[in-house]
């Protein structure tokens, strides 16, 4: 089977509410059941691009540290 490549998009250097707000926009383009990877620097959006995400109906596969000032959301639309 072949593995697909999952888009990967860096927010790094963005704050809040543009890291949703770019976040969103991202996700509006892909289709129903793909996943894409955001990387970001700002613990803001740490807490509050997950709410917003789930409120929208998309789900959160993973947020992890990438290390200490950067982390990664894997998202399911």
């Amino acid at each position: 089977m072949k593995s697909k490549i999952i888009p990967i998009i860096n927010l790094e250097g963005e704050v809040c509410p543009m890291t949703f707000v770019k976040t969103r926009l991202q996700i509006e383009q892909i289709n129903k059941d793909e996943t894409i990877k955001f990387i970001y620097d700002s613990e803001e959006a740490k807490v509050n691009v997950p709410k917003s995400i789930k409120e929208l109906g998309h789900e959160i596969l993973e947020i992890k540290n990438i290390d200490l000032d950067k982390f990664y959301i894997l998202i399911k639309k």
